[in-house]
């Protein structure tokens, strides 16, 4: 017999197999001795209340021997089938390669940028040596942007996909099988390099292809139909199927398809800082310790908080909001170009660092790039890239004043990754911090007026969310939390449109925008299903008969 079960457990009960199968068996009523196996099915915290619960959906197997659980990707070989040609190999391409794949197609990955292992070392460049690849760095190369993240795996978009799907195609490639169970599963950065290379692998070992270090600088076109593409070392890919799954930071994808007028639109997105806490802080904050100490088998504690603004000087209400929180994380540099500053932020799996930090942005609408409108579709692109340019003279500006040799090109270069900082009281209060604490972020911080740095629309939301803040959330409102500038890349300004049923460009036959890049994803997770929907929708529109 089976027992579907939910019940509510102590910290201790979740982590001792005796303890929960005692309590198990009380709650239902049995022998402990009759209980055979105990299986998770979902777990979350509860920790409104200073003493920590935990809720578990179980399934209870009661003289019974329950069933094996194994994940798989075995493909048959597709190197003969009809090839889809798939622009960037972040989640959204490799897991339409995935289902390209189960449908009988051949998928060729274009990806500018280079695999796990050789990205690693530009990573380190830019961390160290302030020194940015445009083509390989945190946004771009093998598992896109989504490979060094906090490998957050929740996601709201249940209704567009199969979530379940997704995760367990991540635990048959090396993911943790809690991955099935947690309410808000996460990977961790240091994990999902190993994950990335072995999906990498099923795709190869299935027929499909992965060309590194090509990056994409025309579409091959016929009658307004899709007949393959250029890279930039001037070879050609053919094929009458395109998924386009670059990513958010593909600017140079962007103007070529506003170059060749193929449809774009401006977007809302949102824009803002990074705001690093001292840990100990919101665990005390969130689990409401006396001590100040986090409970042993409590996880490093995050936060998520969202405030209507009003401010009718710079537009009326707008929503601000935090943004990608990473418990016991790191703060990124996350430039795709010289001259820029743009931060980012992740975890390893253990979030065990001494930092707490999230994205904290504000909503930006049409209205607000008015400026820009000569830019056409690309207009809320050119703010971002205006802002970001600021952040990074600022930086550099502030280096240079207390150099010597401020001229000297190479120190100039050595210092290009410094970020403006601020303490987030002396933000709101509009003065420069004197000091500025430890931060995670290795090319260094610099202290700016980040109020002044910062459109007059997106700073004072930002003061006044944090004021508001201020009476809810009292320990997160200190001057131990400072400001990195800027959060940019949360959104893409941009989207492409596509055929709601076909998935299809309006314009473009053969052309399916897919993921964040294009406007229709926010993440791992709804980006994979995204890609699943694109490879779907292929099979489903235009038949390998075909």
């Amino acid at each position: 017999m089976v027992y579907h079960h939910t019940i509510q457990v102590s910290l201790e009960e979740d982590a001792n197999e005796r303890l929960l199968q005692a309590a198990v068996a009380e709650a239902l009523a049995i022998s402990s001795e009759t209980i055979t196996a105990i299986k998770k099915r979902k777990r979350s915290l509860d920790a409104r209340s200073k003493i920590v619960k935990v809720h578990l959906q179980l399934d209870v197997y009661v003289d019974e021997t329950p069933p094996n659980e194994e994940y798989s990707f075995s493909i048959p070989n597709r190197s003969t089938a009809k090839p889809v040609i798939i622009i960037g190999a972040g989640p959204a391409g490799l897991f339409a390669a995935l289902r390209l794949l189960e449908l009988g197609f051949k998928p060729v990955i274009v990806e500018r940028g280079k695999d796990i292992q050789a990205r690693r070392r530009d990573l380190a460049a830019i961390n160290r040596q302030h020194i940015v690849n445009p083509d390989s760095n945190y946004c771009f190369g093998e598992g896109g942007a989504g490979t060094y993240s906090d490998g957050k795996l929740y996601t709201r978009s249940t209704k567009r996909g199969d979530v379940r799907k997704v995760l367990e195609l991540l635990v048959a490639h090396g993911a943790a099988d809690n991955i099935l169970v947690e309410a808000h599963p996460h990977i961790g950065t240091n994990k999902l390099p190993h994950i990335i290379a072995n999906i990498r692998e099923s795709i190869m070992k299935a027929g499909g292809e992965i060309h590194f270090q090509s990056r994409v600088t025309d579409f091959i076109l016929h009658n307004k139909q899709i007949r393959g593409v250029r890279t930039a070392d001037g070879k050609e890919y053919d094929a009458e199927h395109l998924i386009l799954a670059t990513g958010h930071s593909a600017r140079d994808v962007f103007e070529l398809l506003a170059a060749k007028q193929i449809l774009i639109e401006a977007k809302p997105f949102a824009m803002g800082l990074r705001i690093e806490h001292p840990q100990e802080l919101i665990d005390t904050m969130q689990y409401k310790s006396k001590s100040g100490k986090r409970h042993p088998l409590l996880p490093p504690a995050a936060y998520s908080w969202v405030e209507q603004v009003e401010n009718r000087e710079h537009g009326g209400e707008r929503g601000v909001f935090s943004f990608c929180m990473c418990p016991g994380g790191i703060i990124a540099p996350c430039a795709t170009a010289e001259g820029e500053i743009v931060t980012n932020g992740w975890s390893p799996s253990k979030r065990n660092n001494p930092y707490a930090n999230s994205g904290v942005v504000v909503a930006v609408n049409l209205p607000d790039v008015a400026p820009y409108q000569r830019f056409g579709a690309l207009a809320g692109l050119r703010f971002q890239q205006e802002l970001e340019r600021i952040a990074f003279e600022a930086g550099k500006m502030t280096v240079g004043n207390n150099l010597t040799e401020a001229n000297n090109t190479s120190e100039q270069r050595l210092y290009s990754q410094t970020a403006p900082a601020q303490r987030m009281v002396d933000f709101i209060q509009g003065k420069l911090s004197t000091t500025l604490p430890e931060t995670s972020y290795q090319p260094g911080i610099l202290s700016a007026p980040l109020h002044e740095i910062l459109p007059p629309m997106i700073a004072r939301s930002l003061q006044d969310a944090f004021t508001q803040l201020s009476k809810k959330m009292k320990p997160y409102f200190t001057n131990e939390a400072v400001l990195h500038g800027v959060e940019s890349r949360t959104s893409s300004p941009v989207r492409i449109p596509r055929d709601t049923e076909t998935l299809e460009h309006p314009q473009i036959r053969g052309l399916y925008p897919c993921g964040e890049g294009a406007g229709y994803a926010g993440g791992i997770i709804s980006a994979a299903i995204d890609g699943q929907r694109c490879a779907e929708a292929i099979a489903k529109h235009r038949p390998l008969a075909l």
